[in-house]
């Protein structure tokens, strides 16, 4: 009798193990890891480096809005975004066209025809614009238009930009503390053919100056009136350099100085513009690892589905018929690392296979308990062999770690 109740004892104390081993795991793991599994990877018969398709484009007024691309009587959103994919879908950025996001907040989201990995320690995705360097070198860029990137992936898989998104954290945040806004917003007013008025949650108001150059409607057509944007604002980067040039040559000279990683339409496509296969993917490359929360901590990405681009910064030239206001050019985006993104969906999708431990045909809690009971020596139906995952030959927390990764 005393010896059954010993016996009985040491099996509810290897229950308990087993159910805090695998608690104390997922709510270890639960904060901050984002589901595992390969979202995208179309059946095509040639996968391509660029973006497939645009999802959603819905610029903020600007001087190149309803012009690039251009909108035409009775366009509807539907329509803007096909001719956005006219001008970008498949595309590099020498025979791109430029999509114009207008000022502050306007946005594009896009997708490729397979995930984007996150390859540790490198750029993943190039985003291209139309920055260049300025013509007297006088300052680091000269005309850069700096966009926010943001990044998603498909957790519900949908195929929808629908589940949570995360910024990617640029240079700002360490070389401008202070000077970075997380929590603006601005709200656009339709002013038919005049200058378009805005407000934001600082108590300060402006407008969209109309120029003598774009005279078509700046407003974007197809989209309501009291258009509203949130986001981060970047700190203001022009700066006035009319009595650094020859005034002969021109009576002003204002730039925008680059920042140095981490957005988009802020450094040249080329590091050397005589040379068209001269690609800037460390200066226009994103690294998946920058992305944090709304909290601005990191968050974990083993791979992203869609990109979201918008304009951050809300300045204007002060002076006159210049240059206007400051709007991020979209010109496409590449997967900098193709072969390995497939790579690394093919294996996720092999792990994802084999982390069905218990045969349910699903990855569930089911398959964690299968690993725990291996552990605690009750390994039932699941033999060490299938709950060894990682293949170093033992089964341990290692194991049911890899499950937790891949559980929705």
């Amino acid at each position: 009798m005393r010896y059954e109740k010993r016996n009985n004892n040491c099996k509810v104390k290897d229950r308990m193990i087993r159910v805090l081993l695998i608690l104390f795991i997922l709510s270890f793991f639960q904060s901050f890891i984002v589901s595992s599994m390969a979202q995208r990877m179309d059946n095509v018969s040639e996968h391509s480096k660029y973006i497939q398709a645009v999802d959603e484009y819905r610029p903020a007024p600007g001087q190149y809005v309803n012009d690039a691309p251009e909108y035409e009587d009775g366009d509807t959103e539907a329509d803007m975004i096909r001719k956005c994919n006219e001008n970008l879908a498949g595309l590099g950025p020498i025979k791109s066209h430029l999509v114009a996001l207008g000022g502050w907040g306007g946005y594009i989201t896009f997708h490729f025809d397979h995930s984007i990995a996150n390859i540790p320690e490198q750029r993943d995705f190039a985003v291209w614009g139309n920055a260049y360097q300025e013509m007297k070198k006088l300052v680091f860029g000269g005309m850069n238009e700096a966009g926010v990137v943001m990044v998603s992936k498909d957790v519900n898989g949908n195929g929808l930009p629908d589940d949570p998104w995360y910024e990617i954290s640029g240079s700002c945040d360490v070389d401008s503390v202070g000077k970075v806004d997380y929590g603006y917003e601005i709200t656009y007013q339709r002013n038919p053919m005049g200058d378009i008025p805005w407000t934001d949650n600082r108590g300060n108001s402006g407008i969209i100056d109309r120029n003598h150059y774009h005279e078509q409607e700046y407003y974007p057509q197809w989209l309501p009136d009291c258009l509203t944007f949130q986001g981060t604002r970047l700190p203001d980067n022009m700066m006035n350099l009319s009595d650094q040039v020859d005034q002969a040559w021109s009576p002003y000279y204002y730039v925008l100085v680059g920042f140095r990683y981490g957005y988009a339409d802020n450094l040249p496509n080329f590091t050397d513009n005589a040379d068209a296969t001269s690609y800037n993917y460390e200066g226009c490359g994103i690294d998946i690892s920058w992305a944090v929360d709304e909290n601005r901590q990191p968050v974990h990405l083993d791979f992203i589905d869609f990109v979201r681009v918008y304009t951050g910064l809300n300045q204007k030239c002060p002076q006159p018929e210049w240059w206007g206001e400051t709007s991020t050019e979209f010109a496409g985006a590449e997967d900098i690392h193709l072969e390995a993104s497939l790579d690394a969906i093919r294996h996720a999708q092999e792990m994802a296979r084999k982390a069905d431990v218990d045969g349910s045909g699903s990855i569930a809690a089911s398959d964690i308990t299968a690993i725990a009971n291996v552990i605690t020596g009750h390994p039932d139906s699941v033999t060490p062999e299938v709950a060894d995952l990682n293949g170093d030959g033992k089964v341990t927390v290692a194991d049911i770690i890899i499950v937790v990764n891949l559980i929705k």
